[in-house]
């Protein structure tokens, strides 16, 4: 039995991940005040439930009702019933605008003093303690609807029990750091292929940029290095009861150095026989 609770700031995708859920068989309950949260999770799994996927929403839409989330959770715990916690993100800027956009109502405005602003402000502030208790933390800043559908596939697809995900994550700096990351490492000191000509419109999934990358012995040396730190890093997150790592590799633009090491780790990963996904956040800008 699968129990997920969803939550995360408003504005930052709920309703689209749901929509994924659903697609890939979760029984989804939107909008669900805290407080039924352990009775539902009791029911579903008591082990006579029809139903072996389930994810449910609470969020600031439930106004007073929200701030029992934690007790909750702490209840459940107590219980000794298994769930995941599925935090939404996404930054103030970009929250801001998709609310000036669609035109809805945040549910803190007229709550607090001040514009949209103030309001998606105050939210984080409130749901810093579920963002630091969340098993997966996906940020849509920069994130389509389909990218978000498939990033909820790679995590979601399969038994959520099953062992640790690992995503690696290529991003460029100029785009901003993506606030999911575990591990953020820094490629910008090595050879740039866009000073190149022929390889500036290229990407490093190309042969042609992955060579001239790799051709430098300080790019070697920090690829071993690298694979040495992740594979120490692994177990011990696996101890912690860690569900998912994410790896963040940057370069300036994101389209060069950062997919090489990014793709390249994901090769050794694989090898090594972890659940492993790549990821290239600005590859096509």
């Amino acid at each position: 039995m699968d129990f997920l609770i969803v939550t995360g700031m408003s504005g930052s995708g709920k309703s689209r991940a749901v929509d994924a859920l659903e697609d890939i068989g979760f029984y989804c309950v939107d909008n669900m005040p805290p407080k039924l949260i352990s009775k539902v999770a009791e029911i579903c799994l008591a082990g006579n439930s029809q139903i072996n996927r389930v994810a449910v929403v609470t969020d600031m839409r439930g106004g007073d009702l929200f701030y029992g989330l934690f007790e909750e959770l702490d209840e459940m715990k107590d219980k000794g019933l298994e769930y995941k916690l599925l935090f939404l993100d996404a930054s103030d800027a970009e929250l801001i605008r998709r609310y000036k956009e669609t035109r809805r109502r945040h549910p803190l405005l007229g709550l607090v003093k001040g514009g949209i602003g103030e309001a998606v402000r105050n939210e984080r502030v409130l749901l810093r303690p579920a963002r630091e208790r969340a098993d997966y933390i996906i940020d849509t800043t920069h994130l389509s609807a389909n990218e978000l559908k498939q990033r909820m596939n790679n995590i979601f697809l399969d038994n959520i029990r099953n062992s640790m995900l690992i995503n690696v994550m290529s991003f460029g700096f100029k785009y901003g750091v993506p606030a999911e990351v575990d591990l953020v490492f820094d490629v910008r000191c090595l050879p740039n292929p866009f000073y190149v000509d022929e390889l500036k419109p290229k990407t490093g999934l190309d042969a042609e940029v992955r060579q001239y990358v790799m051709e430098s012995e300080a790019s070697r040396q920090l690829l071993d290095k690298l694979k040495d730190l992740v594979s120490f890093l692994i177990p011990l997150y696996q101890k912690e009861g860690k569900s998912q790592l994410m790896i963040g590799m940057g370069c300036t633009g994101g389209k060069h150095r950062s997919v090489t090491f990014a793709e390249l780790m994901y090769q050794y990963l694989a090898e090594q026989n972890h659940n492993v996904r790549v990821v290239h956040r600005d590859i096509s800008k």
